[in-house]
């Protein structure tokens, strides 16, 4: 017996250890590409799996591993469930949203049911997983291209909004449709979102008035292996209860996301939880991509390309025209149908479950999985060209980044403004732009892309309104022209460019100020128009050094002086530093980083006795050189470098190593 239990053991560990190893090379290879690490852990699902290579004999016995990945990515979606943002987006959410899953289920329940025949259950289940699109896909997408929030990133997160809570109600009635007859399906789908409505209620006042409670005493432990623990019960419980009750164990953990997302704990639970999601999401989606039959698939090979692409064009088509016709321009309404088009994990979810209630055939499911895998392996192209798309489908109807803002309001409200001060961004460097002006009674304006943003600042007094900045329109209607000065403080260098330029096409003459993190990009935004370039990093050097030389006692005027003197030069005392051997080579825009790199002259040193000139350095340059106790500042070309000094080289990592080799031999 205890033989038998061993080799259960050790069976199930090499599965364990076959699922990991494949999952890491096929994330690794995917990463390469730019594709979505789900497409890695399908393939490797269905390669391992009983249809294949067999080295897994089914998912079953990792059914109930796969489940809590399942649990907790709705507990993630939970937590950024903000009923804040819910309100901010309401017209999007239940407008556009509900009318997008609505006529998309009925739109496929009714090609399945009438024209492939399924029976009525299986069609609905099915074509509410194909309406839902892929949450974490498209926002990952979106983020990476800098596209969230424009029109089509403020539909498109909208409408997933909305398919959040579809998805939630498909999850409800998979077992109502397995477990009852025609004529009790209403009773007992009435009775499973009625227990939905009870749980919702109990668990939001739990979380209300007892989880800030637990989760501070949690806190004052400073124990985060307490605090994860604590996460990992409460999510389980409500798991748990759900099930106990009947329910999805999925459904407990969305409604615990919920009540937790509303607290002060939201952040750090997310940082917590997000390695137990991961890890156990891509074993959910292992054991889906075990499921699927290859026979199968290439004996259908035709359909899957077929069923790919209309699903593809046919959601596309139906959720551009929506939004169209809900106030989105053509541009935008397209747009958004492209980044919306594909199938999502929740398919995959509802699928699993119909499986697992017998409301699908394998093969069948496997055919549906496969055209779903493959419109998610398109997405990331969609969403990268979707603006070339659009420019090729509607040509005479160029790409205006603007947001859905109605410009003559704000034309309206800022037509009296003169001389005012423009702040594009409302975050915290904004704001606090704003606080100062404010305290000198001088007029200010401020634009920002973020609607909860807009609506919490305006709701505390802030002439705030929402609006895309880099939209010719929007700056038109912000009295652009009148403008006494423009601060850009947005965080991304592309936006800041693309405003800058905005702002130089509309007024030549206004000074226009930009905040950047760095000063990787300072001559492009110069080159662009901007008046002055802040760079944050080097500021805070410069307010560092501020504090340090006062602390010394050096007098105040000398301070500010030298500080004055490194802002009239670009900074260019502080450019590039020592790097370390974990330091990057490039900036995150791929651009090379300056750096400082110290090389010491011996006698036998090619540069003893030679002039700077003589070195022909014509890509590096030597700040300083060190001699004995000495130190001279920017030596000209006839300075002669003897033995013992140690020049400070600036330049690109492998100009330095060229300039290295020449000071050594030549």
């Amino acid at each position: 017996m205890k033989r038998n239990n061993r080799l259960e053991s050790a069976s199930y560990f090499n599965q364990v250890m076959i699922i990991l190893s494949g999952s890491v090379i096929s994330t690794a290879l995917l990463r390469r590409f730019r594709l979505p690490p789900v497409l890695g852990y399908l393939i490797v699902g269905l390669l391992i799996g009983p249809y294949a290579l067999q080295l897994v004999p089914g998912p079953d016995d990792l059914h109930f591993l796969s489940e809590f990945g399942l649990v907790f990515l709705l507990f993630s979606l939970g937590l950024e469930f903000s009923l804040a943002r819910m309100t901010a987006l309401r017209h999007t959410v239940f407008g556009l949203g509900s009318a997008q899953v609505a006529l998309c289920s009925l739109f496929f329940w009714s090609v399945l049911h009438y024209v492939f025949g399924m029976s009525s259950e299986a069609s609905l289940i099915t074509a509410g997983a194909l309406g839902l699109s892929s949450t974490a896909i498209v926002t990952q997408e979106l983020t990476r291209w800098n596209e969230l929030n424009s029109v089509h990133g403020h539909s498109a997160i909208g409408i997933l909004l909305f398919q959040d809570l579809a998805a939630v109600l498909f999850l409800i009635m998979v077992p109502a449709l397995a477990g009852t007859s025609d004529h009790s399906f209403s009773l007992a789908i009435g009775l499973i979102i009625l227990k939905g409505f009870v749980l919702f209620i109990a668990m939001l006042a739990t979380g209300k008035w007892l989880m800030p409670f637990i989760f501070h005493e949690v806190s004052k432990t400073r124990s985060e292996e307490l605090f994860v623990m604590t996460v990992l019960l409460v999510v389980l419980t409500a798991a748990w209860i759900t099930h106990a009750i009947g329910l999805s164990m999925a459904l407990g953990a969305f409604i615990a996301g919920m009540m937790l997302g509303e607290s002060h704990f939201k952040h750090q639970i997310e940082a917590d939880i997000r390695p137990f999601r991961d890890i156990l999401l891509g074993l959910f989606f292992v054991t889906v991509g075990m499921q699927l039959d290859y026979q199968v698939l290439i004996s259908n090979l035709h359909w899957v390309v077929l069923g790919s692409l209309g699903l593809i064009a046919s959601k596309g088509i139906m959720i551009s025209l929506l939004a169209s016709m809900l106030g989105k321009d053509r541009s935008s309404a397209l747009r958004t149908g492209l980044v919306l088009a594909q199938g999502g994990e929740f398919g995959f979810a509802l699928l699993t479950l119909a499986l697992a209630n017998q409301l699908l055939k394998p093969g069948l499911a496997s055919l549906i999985v496969a055209i779903i895998v493959v419109s998610i392996a398109v997405t990331p192209f969609l969403i990268r060209f979707n603006s070339r798309i659009s420019l090729m489908i509607l040509p005479d109807k160029p790409f205006e980044p603007s947001m859905p803002h109605d410009t003559r309001e704000l034309a309206e409200a800022t037509s009296e403004l003169e001389g005012h001060i423009i702040v594009c961004g409302f975050g915290r460097v904004g704001q606090t732009v704003a606080r100062f002006m404010k305290k000198e009674n001088l007029p200010l304006l401020a634009l920002d892309n973020d609607p909860i943003r807009v609506q919490e600042a305006a709701g505390g007094g802030e002439n705030i309104f929402y609006g895309d900045s880099s939209s010719r329109k929007v700056l038109e209607a912000t009295g652009v022209s009148r403008a006494r000065l423009i601060v850009v403080t947005v965080n991304e260098y592309e936006q800041s460019l693309a405003i800058i330029r905005a702002i130089r096409d509309l007024n030549q003459q206004v000074p226009v100020v930009v905040r950047t993190r760095d000063d990787s990009h300072l001559e492009d935004l110069k080159r662009a128009g901007a008046t002055e370039v802040i760079p944050e990093a080097l500021e805070g050097s410069l307010m560092l050094v501020t504090h340090v030389m006062s602390q010394m006692h050096i007098p105040f005027r000398r301070i500010a002086r030298m500080v004055q003197t490194v802002r009239q030069q670009r900074y260019q005392l502080l450019h590039g530093y020592f790097h370390g051997g974990h330091s990057q080579l490039i900036d995150k825009q791929g651009n090379p980083l300056l750096r400082l790199h110290p090389v010491q002259v011996s006698p036998t040193c090619f540069a003893h006795n030679k002039t700077i000139a003589d070195l022909k350095l014509s890509q590096v340059e030597i700040l300083n050189v060190h001699r004995k106790n000495a130190v001279i500042e920017s030596p000209d070309n006839n300075f002669i470098i003897q033995s013992g000094d140690t020049l400070i080289l600036q330049g690109m990592a492998d100009h330095i190593e060229q300039a290295e080799s020449r000071l050594y031999g030549g």
